[in-house]
C-alpha cells in the first residue's frame, strides 16, 4: 500500500498541514527526512532490525499467546458464574456478544490499522508519523467507544431484542448490556493500546496489563455477583472496572515505552492518513465480524438435528479455539517483525520470519491436534456428559483436529498481507475460512451427507482456505523478492 509523509496535517494545535509526498510504504529512503527516531525508538528499532528473526519471533509472540489464553479462560469463567445466576441471565451473555464484538472490531480496526503504520513508520525511522499513528488511533478508538456508548443506551431495548433476547431473557440482558456499554469507550481503546504495544515490540507490557484485568475479574466478578448481592449488574460492573484497569495500564505503558508517544500535538487528520489506517485495519475488522456469523452458519445448519448437536458444535469451537489462538499469538509476534522489517527495507527478513512462522504455527498446533484427536472423548466429556452430545463432539473434533494445523499457513500470510499494506488480498483471505469457504461448505455438506456433512464442514472449509492462502504465500514471497532484488540494485547504482 502506499504510505504518507506528512509534513502535517490540520492538528490539535492548529496548524495548517497538507500532505507533502506519498510514497511505497518500503522506502526507506524516508528516514533522512525525519530526524530519526528518540533514543529508546531507535534502540528498538536496532532490536527489531538486526536481531535474530527467529528468537526475535517467539519472544513477541508468547506474550501474546499468554494474553489470549487467559482471554478464553476468563471468558469460560464470566459465563460459569453468571450461569449460576439463572438460565436467562445466562443468555443475557449471549445477547451481548452482539455489543462485545461491535466494541472488539472497532479496538482492533484502530490498534492493527494504525500499529500496522507505527511498526512500518518505525522501520523507516520516521518518529512523528509513528507517533501520529498511535495517537490517531488511541483517540478515534475513544471517540468510537463514546457513539457506541451514547447510540446504545438510545435504543437499548431495541438492541436486546435484534440481539435475539427473548422476554424473560430482556431485563438481564439490558441491565447486563447496559453496564457494558459504559465502559465501551476505554474498551475499545484498551484494544487499540493493546495491538500499538505489541506493533512497536513491546508486546510483554501489553500481556501484563491484559492479564491483570482478566486476573482481577476472576476475583471481583463473584464478589459482588453474590456476595455483594448485585447479581447480573455486579458481573457488568466488574467487567468494566477490570477493563478500566487494564485502560489505565496499557495507557501508562504506551507512555513509559518511549517508543511511539501519545499527545494531542500529534494529532492528524486528512484522507491520506485515513486510508492507510483503513487500508490496515479493515482486514481484522472483517475477520472479528465474519467470527460471530461462522458461529451463527453452524448454529443454524446443526438445529435441525437438535439441542444435542448445537451444543457438540459450540464446544467443539471452545476446544479449537485454544488452537486458532496460539496462531494468531504466533502471527502477532510476527507482525511488528515484518512492519519494521518491510518499513526498514529489509525484506529478507521479512521473508525469513514469514517462513519461520509458518513452520512454528504447524508445529505446535499440529502436537496440540494430536492430543485432541486421540483424547476427543475425554476432552469433550470435561465439558457435557451427555452421550449424544459426546458423540456428536467427538467426531466433529476429530475432523478439525486434523485440518487445523494446516490453517496456519493462511493465518501468518494473512498477518503478512495485512502489515504490508496489501488490504484486499489480505481482507479476502481473512474471510475465507470463516465466511467465503465455511457457508459454500455448510450449505453443500449438510445437504449431501446430513449431521456427517455439518460435522465436517469446518475441515472442508479449511483445505478450501490453504488452498487460496497457498498461492498468495508465493506471489508475497516473490513479490518480496522483487523489493529485494530493486533496493540492492539501486543501492549499487548509489555506490
Amino acid at each position: 500500500m502506499a504510505g504518507v509523509a506528512v509534513a502535517g496535517l490540520r492538528g490539535a494545535e492548529g496548524k495548517s498541514c497538507r500532505v507533502e509526498k506519498t510514497h511505497e510504504a518500503g522506502e526507506p529512503e524516508q528516514a533522512g527526512a525525519t530526524g530519526g527516531l528518540s533514543g529508546t525508538a531507535a534502540r528498538k528499532y536496532h532490536q527489531m532490525t538486526e536481531s535474530p528473526v527467529p528468537r526475535l519471533v517467539l519472544s513477541l509472540a508468547w506474550p501474546s499467546i499468554v494474553s489470549n489464553l487467559v482471554t478464553t479462560v476468563y471468558n469460560l469463567a464470566d459465563t460459569f458464574f453468571i450461569g449460576r445466576i439463572s438460565t436467562s441471565a445466562e443468555g443475557a451473555i449471549g445477547v451481548a456478544f452482539v455489543v462485545m464484538t461491535l466494541i472488539q472490531a472497532v479496538g482492533f480496526y484502530f490498534g492493527q490499522g494504525t500499529g500496522n503504520a507505527m511498526s512500518r513508520y518505525l522501520g523507516m525511522r520516521n518518529q512523528r508519523m509513528a507517533d501520529t499513528m498511535a495517537s490517531v488511533g488511541v483517540t478515534a478508538s475513544f471517540g468510537c467507544g463514546v457513539a457506541i456508548a451514547v447510540l446504545g443506551h438510545v435504543f437499548l431495548a431495541p438492541l436486546c431484542v435484534l440481539a435475539g433476547s427473548t422476554p424473560t431473557i430482556l431485563p438481564y440482558a439490558r441491565t447486563y448490556i447496559g453496564l457494558i456499554l459504559v465502559g465501551a469507550p476505554w474498551m475499545c481503546a484498551a484494544l487499540t493500546l493493546n495491538q500499538q504495544l505489541r506493533f512497536e515490540g513491546e508486546s510483554a507490557y501489553a500481556m501484563v496489563a491484559f492479564v491483570s484485568g482478566a486476573v482481577l475479574n476472576f476475583g471481583l466478578a463473584p464478589l459482588l455477583i453474590f456476595v455483594a448481592g448485585l447479581g447480573i449488574a455486579g458481573a457488568g460492573l466488574a467487567t468494566i472496572i477490570c477493563q478500566f484497569l487494564s485502560f489505565c495500564l496499557l495507557l501508562t505503558g504506551m507512555q513509559r515505552s518511549h517508543v511511539a508517544h501519545l499527545s494531542l500535538g500529534a494529532l492528524a487528520w486528512g484522507r491520506d492518513l485515513a486510508r492507510e489506517v483503513n487500508n490496515g485495519g479493515l482486514p481484522s475488522l472483517a475477520r472479528q465480524l465474519v467470527g460471530g456469523f461462522a458461529i451463527t452458519v453452524l448454529n443454524n445448519a446443526a438445529r435441525p438435528f437438535g439441542d444435542a448437536a448445537i451444543a457438540a458444535i459450540a464446544i467443539v469451537q471452545r476446544i479449537v479455539s485454544f488452537g486458532n489462538y496460539i496462531q494468531i499469538g504466533i502471527g502477532q509476534g510476527f507482525q511488528p517483525v515484518c512492519g519494521y522489517n518491510y518499513g526498514a527495507g529489509r525484506y529478507e527478513r521479512v521473508r525469513e520470519g514469514m517462513r519461520f512462522a509458518h513452520r512454528v504455527a504447524f508445529g505446535i498446533v499440529a502436537m496440540v491436534c494430536t492430543l485432541t484427536f486421540a483424547f476427543a472423548p475425554e476432552i469433550v466429556t470435561v465439558f457435557r456428559d451427555d452421550p449424544e452430545v459426546i458423540k456428536i463432539a467427538t467426531v466433529t473434533l476429530r475432523f478439525q483436529s486434523v485440518t487445523l494445523a494446516l490453517t496456519g499457513v493462511a493465518m501468518i500470510t494473512n498477518f503478512a498481507l495485512q502489515t504490508t499494506g496489501r488490504m484486499w488480498r489480505a481482507t479476502f483471505l481473512g474471510l475465507c475460512r470463516l465466511g467465503l469457504a465455511l457457508a459454500p461448505s455448510v450449505a453443500i455438506m449438510s445437504r449431501l451427507f446430513g449431521l456427517a456433512g455439518v460435522e465436517a464442514a469446518q475441515s472442508v472449509a479449511d483445505v478450501i482456505t490453504v488452498s487460496v492462502a497457498i498461492p498468495m504465500t508465493i506471489g508475497l514471497g516473490r513479490e518480496l523478492r522483487d523489493r529485494e532484488a530493486k533496493a540492492e540494485k539501486d543501492g549499487a547504482a548509489r555506490a
